[in-house]
């Protein structure tokens, strides 16, 4: 390398969970406080029309690790027991470039041990010890006298309760994340560029977190969850079971309350970045250090009477991407907003067009950097009762719901918050047909019987009565000693 060369940047690929992507200060919302990613966002490039494809954890991260959408992948239904392919995934493919490849925090991955081509990897998985695996957060909270005790405060992290973290600051699991991944800069090798990737477990529930983030929003006014006339129907069989499976109700103050929880878990990841960011400054490495920020899916938080993920309303689907260059790199526009269309199969080849590395042609994502964009997003979640199809061409959203044959239609540009269905309304025929017919290509599987002579028919459904979860939405208890293993991966935590 001559004296004016620069060394090959290294990269921080940052994710949350279940962030949605209106939950910004710097996306204009007004009481979340974000002041970290929103100064991320000046430095760099926030794409407002970000999706995940398949709104589900597992999904989502094989779209992450791949490069691939949903269909290219084999999985759009959350398969806790399928493995990662061995070929052409992100840290490999860094690895083989001369990188150095370190995962912190939640992966996801079956086994739950697989490094999935990362050299080293620090697990923190939730509390999923049945699977197969201590996670190296578990070991870490023994070794402070807290064995099995992660989950003793009995928040559930599939619900919508709440109540402050129960154990020291110090063995949160987000300072816990932040701590290793600086140790794990500290302890780079110096000869080689590194790729980081720190997966934060929140602001997916249990919504316990640190007491002092819950005083910070105590006393200010809170947003309420958004409503309007169509949610009052009652025949779209993947929304009823939601309703059901979280019947949170519309009480002011239970609302106010989850939204603080949440909120206050997510200026807890805001403000620990600024330690990573800090670490990376002070070890010489931040001005050649590509970062992007981003989330596996968001969170409906009351919005029409719905909650969680796994539904292609902009609460669930849409997620934070910010992208930032190297302090001399050209490639990406400081302070800038990108309204094209993206999706998590983007960040890989996004990140090795940066870093000047060969994309796989297994990769069907498109690069962030480049000027081809897509016309279409196409995305598609579960294969059941509870299956939902979205076709979104960067304006208008079509989402078609199988199971009673259900279309919804919104229009972004007028109505960013979906409150107005206009997939009846006749000005809105040509675009709705239009979208109609290109999700008819994309369909696959199981979704071709839902299709008679080339148009979309769905399927009748079945009655069905819901009833409590016995499972109490995967509840989990006393972790030490380890609940006994369960290879089969049994869902819980699903309507």
């Amino acid at each position: 390398m001559s004296k004016n060369q620069l060394p090959p940047p290294n990269v921080l690929f940052i994710s949350v969970d279940q962030w949605s992507g209106h939950l910004l200060g710097c996306a204009g919302h007004p009481v979340i406080q974000t002041p970290t990613i929103d100064h991320l966002a000046k430095l760099g490039t926030r794409f407002n029309r970000s999706y995940a494809e398949s709104p589900i954890c597992i999904p989502s991260r094989r779209s992450m690790m791949t490069g691939q959408s949903p269909r290219g992948h084999g999985d759009r239904s959350f398969n806790p027991t399928l493995r990662m392919p061995k070929q052409h995934l992100l840290a490999q493919t860094f690895s083989d470039a001369g990188y150095q490849t370190f995962a912190i925090g939640k992966l996801h991955v079956y086994p739950p041990r697989d490094r999935i081509g990362f050299d080293d990897v620090f697990l923190a998985e939730e509390g999923r010890p049945k699977l197969g695996a201590i996670d190296d957060y578990e070991m870490f909270l023994a070794t402070q006298g807290h064995a099995g005790e992660q989950f003793m405060h009995g928040m559930n992290n599939n619900d919508y309760l709440n109540r402050p973290w129960h154990l020291d600051e110090a063995s949160h699991v987000t300072n816990w994340i932040t701590r290793e991944a600086a140790l794990t800069m500290k302890r780079r090798d110096p000869t080689r560029p590194a790729f980081w990737h720190v997966s934060y477990t929140h602001p997916h529930p249990p919504l316990a977190p640190l007491k002092c983030y819950l005083d910070m929003y105590r006393d200010i006014a809170i947003d309420k969850a958004v409503h309007s006339e169509w949610e009052k129907l009652k025949n779209i069989p993947a929304l009823d079971a939601v309703r059901s499976y979280w019947p949170v109700g519309e009480s002011p103050d239970t609302h106010k309350q989850l939204r603080q929880a949440y909120y206050a878990l997510c200026t807890h990841i805001d403000h620990q970045l600024r330690v990573i960011l800090g670490t990376l400054r002070e070890e010489d490495l931040l001005d050649n250090t590509i970062i992007l920020f981003t989330s596996d899916h968001g969170d409906m938080l009351g919005d029409f009477g719905l909650w969680a993920k796994r539904m292609f309303y902009e609460g669930s689907s849409a997620i934070p991407m910010i992208l930032i260059d190297t302090a001399h790199g050209t490639r990406v526009k400081a302070n800038h907003v990108d309204s094209r269309l993206v999706g998590l199969q983007d960040i890989m080849p996004t990140l090795l067009d940066l870093a000047g590395i060969a994309i796989p042609s297994s990769v069907e994502g498109l690069s962030m950097v480049r000027s081809k964009t897509r016309p279409f997003l196409f995305g598609e979640c579960r294969e059941d009762a509870g299956a939902t199809r979205m076709i979104h061409d960067g304006r208008h959203k079509l989402i078609w719901y199988p199971s009673g044959n259900m279309f919804q239609l919104f229009d972004l540009e007028i109505d960013p918050r979906e409150q107005i269905d206009y997939s009846e309304h006749p000005d809105y025929q040509t675009i709705r047909n239009q979208l109609q017919e290109l999700m008819v290509h994309e369909l696959h599987g199981v979704d071709l019987d839902w299709v008679k002579n080339g148009k979309l028919h769905g399927f009748n459904p079945a009655k069905h009565e819901y009833k409590a979860d016995r499972a109490m939405s995967g509840q989990r208890g006393l972790h030490f000693p380890s609940p006994p293993l369960d290879p089969a991966g049994k869902q819980v935590g699903s309507p």
